[in-house]
């Protein structure tokens, strides 16, 4: 599964790099995008195949903060990229005519970097809770990996404080992206309804239709691990959430991108043909 989303999301990546036909906004945050995927799973599954090769589920303090950190700054950019991809479709749908001026080079590059900054942010954020912990050793987490939901429970003792504080992280990271998404959504089918032909209709929904199936795995499984461990202290329900919103559901994107577009499926056979 960690080979097929790696590979997946670098064949992407690879298509929209090397062909022209490819090089616009919507692109150019989808292969950002497919970038921030890599990085994603690449914080927390290649750890967990070392430990199960090796029978040992230790991490030093250093490397298991390094991980919490990189898995927020990637988590981030994929939720935040996720909302500038919708963005994107609501100028495009919405005001066409404006769109080759609003989205330009240089706000697509700054809407890239803004989501970084925000992920960075939110890293931040996390890291000082953390080192409020006066000492990790010998602390077992009921996951596979350094869940900052999980982290967020050892240092705070206080149940209630716990679930304040998970409550505000989630609101920063994901309650502001999905009112984003969420309002923008709202507009585009608004101006999809006001199409007269029926084909019109179809085409306008169909281009964010990979979109939105992405959408709603990423979020979907995100608030369950975040929400999951502020209601319910289960380690397995929280272990197999997180499975599947850092595994499952992400291995899945390359192939809603690649499957339901015809333009990602022509640059990869263009690329298959230059390769051979």
């Amino acid at each position: 599964m960690y080979l097929v989303r790696v590979l997946g999301n670098l064949l992407i990546f690879l298509a929209v790099s090397s062909d022209s036909h490819l090089h616009t906004p919507m692109y150019f945050f989808l292969s950002n995008l497919s970038l921030a995927d890599i990085g994603f799973i690449s914080t927390t599954v290649p750890k967990m195949i070392v430990d199960i090769q090796t029978h040992s589920r230790v991490i030093s303090y250093v490397c298991c903060l390094t991980q919490m950190s990189l898995f927020i700054i990637f988590g981030g950019m994929d939720g935040m990229l996720l909302t500038v991809m919708t963005y994107d479709r609501f100028v495009a749908i919405c005001y066409p005519l404006h769109y080759p001026v609003i989205i330009s080079p240089c706000l697509c590059g700054f809407l890239v970097l803004i989501s970084f900054l925000v992920s960075f942010l939110d890293c931040q954020l996390h890291n000082l809770i953390a080192l409020n912990f006066p000492c990790f050793k010998d602390v077992e987490i009921a996951n596979f990996f350094c869940d900052p939901s999980q982290l967020l429970n050892l240092v705070c003792s206080d149940t209630f404080t716990s679930n304040i504080v998970m409550c505000f992280v989630a609101a920063i990271s994901g309650f502001c992206p999905i009112s984003g998404i969420l309002f923008s959504y709202y507009k585009i089918v608004s101006s999809i309804l006001r199409i007269l032909s029926s084909s019109g209709k179809f085409k306008a929904f169909s281009t964010c239709g990979s979109h939105l199936s992405v959408v709603c795995l990423f979020f979907g499984t995100g608030f369950g691990v975040y929400l999951g461990s502020a209601i319910s202290h289960s380690p397995r329900k929280s272990a197999v959430t997180s499975v599947m919103y850092t595994v499952v559901s992400p291995m899945l994107n390359p192939f809603i991108y690649s499957l339901r577009n015809n333009d990602i499926k022509s640059a990869l056979r263009r690329l298959q043909s230059r390769l051979v």
